[in-house]
């Protein structure tokens, strides 16, 4: 007997705004800068690739790359691609 399994995409599961917020206040409680990296780039994905390079100015390969696991994508990059996918940070006291 042979089992196939698929890998997990969190992505299909960020379909609203609050499942949005909910994933990335659940990652920046693990205090993991690849968690984190790897959460930006399910979100954009989950968003649309296409759309949050062309918001970003970056290229859609460039973003692939960017956030592959390994990847120690720069500041600037990640910057833009937050501001493409209107993710506000606050915090509170």
């Amino acid at each position: 007997m042979n089992i196939h399994t698929a890998p997990f995409d969190s992505s299909s599961y960020l379909d609203s705004e609050e499942a949005i917020n909910a994933y990335l206040n659940e990652i920046l409680s693990e205090n993991d800068p690849d968690l984190f990296l790897m959460a930006i780039g399910n979100i954009a994905k989950a968003r649309g690739l296409a759309k949050v390079a062309a918001d970003s100015g970056l290229g859609r390969e460039s973003l692939y790359k960017a956030f592959a696991p390994g990847a120690k994508p720069r500041y600037d990059t990640v910057y833009k691609v937050i501001q493409a996918l209107g993710i506000r940070f606050t915090f509170g006291q």
